[in-house]
């Protein structure tokens, strides 16, 4: 198993939308990488294609998967696993990653990323899962920490341990995603900095960023919604300062995936990012 030719480097990037292209084309300050969803372009051709082969030429590329269901009880889809390995061998990204979640169950898919308790059975599964992706694509992929609303009373174990156990297995990286750790710190009631403090932060190759939105349950204590529609905010800026401050530089990006705006909007918050990444050179 091998790596990519190319590496994202430790600075800001951004999830791409198509109605940005000529707006990143014509300046993508301060953006230098760009991450796509695996999905949306595993055709054949298309105006889809054609701009992603001309943002490849200009940017290092991540590939985001959400449809592999690396925690389903079934079987990888053979069929959805062979378009992405296409994708893979002719973009040649900087990095590859899927989510911590399964979505399919007895041949249906579900449009969601559906959370797994912490168990050995699980360990074991995800673990074999992970090691025919690598193995199909022939480079290493990262694992992204979910969004949680609920607790398992199956769990044998946290989230950090799975994930430490998932690293150690396969030799995976991970792909740290800071907001949602927040919303599950925030759901489940635990500090986001001890889920930080005690994650394998050393594996980490990815760190995202996203909008969420806040309600509450039905016993009126707050619940976030991950819902990569709105910009980053203050309290996970904080939690991005003290993840980088432990991690060192890593590539982070900012996702906004519903309701996008418009492209300054989005670079500005690339920006922020950015600022936060340029902090960790300033002697304190």
């Amino acid at each position: 198993m091998s790596n990519s030719a190319n590496t994202l480097p430790a600075a800001p990037g951004v999830g791409y939308k198509a109605q940005h292209f000529s707006a990143i084309m014509a300046d993508p300050t301060p953006v230098t990488w760009l991450e796509i969803h695996a999905e949306n372009y595993m055709g054949d051709g298309g105006r889809p294609i054609a701009q992603l082969r001309h943002l490849s030429e200009r940017f290092a590329m991540s590939v985001h998967g959400v449809g592999l269901s690396i925690g389903g009880e079934g079987r990888l889809d053979p069929d959805h696993l062979g378009r992405l390995k296409h994708l893979c061998t002719w973009l040649n990204p900087a990095s590859f990653s899927e989510h911590l979640a399964w979505s399919t169950h007895d041949g249906a898919y579900f449009n969601d990323l559906l959370p797994l308790p912490y168990t050995e059975s699980t360990l074991s599964r995800v673990c074999d899962h992970i090691d025919e992706v690598q193995t199909a694509l022939g480079r290493r992929m990262l694992l992204e920490n979910p969004s949680s609303y609920l607790a398992f009373a199956a769990s044998t174990m946290s989230e950090t341990e799975f994930l430490h156990a998932v690293t150690r297995r396969t030799g995976c990286g991970l792909l740290l995603d800071v907001n949602n750790v927040f919303v599950s710190a925030t759901n489940l009631g635990y500090a986001p900095q001890d889920y930080i403090d005690a994650c394998p932060l050393d594996q980490v190759g990815e760190i995202h960023l996203g909008g969420h939105d806040e309600d509450t349950d039905d016993h009126g204590a707050p619940l976030l919604i991950d819902s990569h529609g709105c910009a980053v905010v203050d309290p996970v800026w904080a939690l991005l300062d003290h993840t980088l401050a432990r991690s060192g530089p890593r590539p982070t990006l900012v996702e906004w995936d519903t309701d996008v705006p418009d492209w300054p909007v989005l670079a500005a918050e690339a920006r922020r990012a950015g600022q936060a990444l340029d902090r960790l050179s300033v002697p304190a």
